[in-house]
């Protein structure tokens, strides 16, 4: 099915998301490396925003580009792990450039931008689908930790109702190319700097619960960001973190962006959908990890949210 995607094209781009998470990282690297070990008469270029420090483990990382150089076209633009074209960030340039664009995605709220679109939401991660995409036996080592770096990080270590069957057949089947998974799940998900700790514990010291304990919200300034120093690749995990409070259905974690601008990760634990909820304010995502951004005070934002959120509440008790 790759080769149906290159078609004839000799000069491929690959893109993700703005604040590539470990998805994007995964399914991105895991792409550009095999095409460039069985395609050699191609040449292949990966395009992302600066990546967490952690997921540079995956080596061809080394090989991301970080900016598009004037003039540049491309025969192909894969887009991965991204719904619109609006979060392609800097690389939407490629997009608008090339000659033939593509898009492989698991977002329900996918909008099929691309000439191409591959987009399968009940996916447990665009990485998993890449691998769909490959001849199994031409995936080495590299690729493999690439991709299960992908698989890994969305679905919270196989914790997440995404992770079906094929997810676990497909990570048996990385692993027996010699993958080291203890290694990427210590060093990629779980470890954290002594900054990161100290951010999500007082993340987790303010936040508050709503609606008699079925939600649970807490906000990151960017003074205090500043204070801390960290930026937003270090808040990974905060919102994960907050959901897995007992009693807890929705959990939402906002930072800002810049004075009154907060980007706002939302999960559910078990029925509530908050793609909906991030789909009603311009966003989008799946059914139980969806994002969006919001203008106003921290106050303001959460009571928006609150209203759409306690709308999907009684969606789910009413079945």
């Amino acid at each position: 099915m790759l080769n149906n995607i290159l078609g004839e094209a000799f000069r491929i781009a690959i893109g993700g998301h703005v604040r590539p998470d470990g998805d994007c990282v995964g399914s991105c690297m895991g792409l550009y490396q095999y095409i460039k070990e069985n395609y050699k008469d191609r040449r292949v270029d990966v395009y992302l925003e600066e990546i967490p420090e952690a997921y540079r483990c995956i080596e061809a990382t080394k090989d991301i580009k970080h900016e598009v150089p004037e003039n540049t076209k491309y025969d192909l633009f894969i887009c991965l792990d991204c719904g619109d074209k609006d979060r392609l960030g800097f690389s939407a340039l490629l997009l608008d450039q090339a000659v033939r664009t593509c898009c492989i995605d698991h977002h329900i709220s996918n909008t099929e931008f691309t000439d191409y679109n591959y987009i399968v939401p009940d996916a447990s991660s665009t990485s998993e689908l890449i691998y769909n995409l490959l001849d199994e036996e031409k995936i080495t080592l590299g690729v493999a930790e690439a991709l299960y770096l992908g698989i890994v990080h969305d679905t919270g270590v196989f914790q997440y109702s995404c992770a079906g069957p094929s997810t676990f057949l497909t990570a048996a089947k990385l692993l027996e190319k010699g993958v080291d998974a203890p290694r990427i799940i210590q060093d990629t998900y779980y470890e954290k700097t002594y900054a990161q700790n100290q951010i999500l514990g007082r993340a987790l010291l303010e936040s508050i619960l709503f609606m008699e304990g079925r939600c649970i919200a807490s906000y990151i300034t960017k003074n205090t960001m500043d204070f801390y120093g960290v930026d937003p690749k270090d808040l990974d995990g905060v919102v994960s973190q907050l959901r897995v409070t007992k009693g807890v259905e929705v959990a939402i974690f906002m930072y800002e962006l810049e004075t009154n601008l907060y980007k706002v990760s939302l999960r559910s634990k078990y029925d509530v959908d908050v793609s909906k909820v991030a789909q009603y304010f311009g966003g989008g995502g799946h059914k139980k990890a969806a994002g969006l951004t919001m203008t106003g005070t921290p106050h303001d934002v959460l009571c928006n949210l609150a209203r759409q959120i306690e709308l999907q509440i009684e969606t789910t008790l009413d079945k």
